[in-house]
């Protein structure tokens, strides 16, 4: 997911180079909302993750 989020952001900031404003926007917008989502479950799975018991 944070792969994802990366390249959304090279691809937008490669478009707003370039001087596409509006997909760099989109893409940008993407690359946000996939990093929160990534960021997001993260945490769930630090909080809830597997623990193996003590032996």
């Amino acid at each position: 997911m944070l792969s994802w989020s990366l390249i959304f952001l090279i691809v937008a900031l490669i478009a707003a180079a370039l001087g596409f404003g509006g997909i760099a926007g989109t893409a940008a917008g993407i690359a946000k909302i996939l990093f929160f989502i990534f960021l997001v479950l993260f945490l769930v799975s630090l909080l809830f993750g597997h623990r193996t018991p003590p032996v």
